[in-house]
């Protein structure tokens, strides 16, 4: 246990996941408060620089989720301002929120991932980018916002209608890959160490920001029922993403599994480093499952913060 510190929580944010932003900061803040450290609650607005300079903690932990606070441009402005701060660093930050550059800079190490390619919004309109079922999600949105599953027979019409709600109207180019059939788990890293892998099976469709941010909507199974050698593949593979990427303090891997295909069908879909710290969080669920509270959780990542490990 690191001395009394003054931590900033930064949360909020204009991004579409602000409001779990605000309930990972909240938490976060009540935790350090309880473990002794001095907290200043910062709701990022235009000014967060003028905030930070006014507050000059020792530390800043950063509970931002989606752009700004996850992009590398937050984790820049507090480099300039020689800021200590929680989880990775700009170029990181920059890198894993694209799902392209991740695919750029993950695959070439053997990390396996869906095929893909970028395309217009507007081009769907007129033809299907790849064949059905497959996936659309905006390049550089996390936690799901915006991703559609466009199969045969489906509600979005052949081709895709401009009247159909989807993320082709929010967004002028688009991630288009292959369906991955299976079953939907996720690996949460911290440190060194990977703490388990969780399956998640929503309640209805599949696991999109509604599910992940509602109560009830998605049942969480930890440690996943699974076989072992799946297991440790996934748990390696999340250790060498974080590793490969340069994450710093936590991170979460996304992962959908074939199981008809075994290993080989083990396919990594994004790389999360701003993971939720909410009461329904996959990184707080995963702690627990080894022995660790919340307040050690957010301890040990301040320590990380501190340290330099796992950069």
């Amino acid at each position: 246990m690191t001395a009394a510190l003054h931590i900033a929580v930064l949360m909020g944010g204009w991004s579409a996941e602000r409001e779990v932003s605000l309930t990972s900061g909240a938490g976060v803040a009540d935790a350090l408060e309880s473990l002794g450290h001095r907290v200043t609650r910062i709701d990022m607005g235009r000014d967060v620089a003028a905030r930070l300079a006014e507050a000059a903690p020792d530390l800043v932990f950063n509970a931002l989720h989606g752009t700004p606070g996850e992009d590398g441009s937050v984790q820049g402005l507090m480099d300039l301002m020689g800021l200590r701060y929680t989880h990775s660093g700009m170029a990181t930050s920059v890198i894993a929120i694209d799902k392209v550059l991740t695919k750029q800079a993950l695959v070439p190490h053997g990390i396996r991932m869906p095929g893909g390619m970028v395309v217009g919004s507007e081009s769907l309109y007129a033809a299907d980018p790849l064949p059905r079922p497959y996936v659309l999600k905006p390049v550089n949105e996390g936690s799901s916002v915006g991703v559609a599953i466009v199969t045969e027979g489906g509600n979005y019409g052949s081709p895709i209608g401009r009247d159909t709600a989807g993320p082709w109207q929010e967004f002028d180019e688009l991630l288009a890959e292959p369906f991955i059939k299976g079953r939907e788990l996720t690996v949460a890293v911290l440190g060194d160490r990977a703490l388990a892998v969780t399956e998640l099976k929503p309640k209805s469709g599949f696991y999109d920001y509604e599910s992940k941010y509602t109560d009830g909507l998605t049942l969480h199974i930890c440690p996943a029922q699974i076989p072992a050698v799946i297991a440790e593949a996934a748990m390696a593979m999340a250790v060498k993403a974080h590793h490969v990427l340069g994450c710093r303090g936590t991170s979460r891997s996304d992962f959908r599994w074939d199981e008809e295909m075994g290993e080989a069908g083990l396919y990594l879909l994004e790389v999360n480093t701003q993971p939720g710290m909410t009461p329904l969080s996959l990184v707080p669920e995963q702690a627990k499952h080894i022995g660790m509270t919340y307040p050690q959780l957010v301890q040990r990542i301040v320590d990380e913060a501190l340290t330099g490990e796992g950069a």
